[in-house]
């Protein structure tokens, strides 16, 4: 497997942890050997692996499964760190999101995920991909 496919891989893992809302899993996905981050959409920036993972278990506890959806994402990979720009949502609201990773051993984990409103809609069944802003 290229190590496109496999961060590819890992963002799909997180996303499927995440709908399900599988601590468990959510867990094994990020990195125990770097300080991780999270940015939830509206939160303040989160640092360190207890905040983190505090955060993913305060929100699987209180929202159930979600229909989360990953889309269009690409892969960008430098040596043995990576990151995957996406859009997440639901029905009712899409953001894009940055998912970055690390390779710890054989394995791609995540370091750092940020999320937030998406600059413009779009239809998930699109063949075309997003709209491309520049800050």
């Amino acid at each position: 497997m290229s190590e496109h496919a496999a961060i590819l891989f890992a963002n799909d893992a997180f996303y499927i942890a995440f709908a399900s809302c599988d601590y468990e899993a959510m867990e094994t996905l990020w990195s125990e050997s770097e300080t991780i981050a999270c940015i939830h959409p509206g939160w303040d920036a989160l640092i360190g692996r207890d905040e983190v993972m505090e955060s993913w278990g305060a929100i699987m506890e209180n929202t159930g499964e979600m229909d989360i959806r990953c889309s269009h994402a690409k892969a960008h990979v430098f040596g043995s760190f990576g990151y995957v720009i996406c859009y997440e949502g639901t029905d009712e609201i899409t953001l894009v999101a940055t998912n970055v990773f690390v390779l710890e051993g054989s394995k791609w984990r995540m370091v750092h995920h940020q999320a937030g409103p998406a600059p413009a809609a779009f239809d998930e069944d699109d063949e075309e991909e997003p709209p491309e802003t520049m800050q």
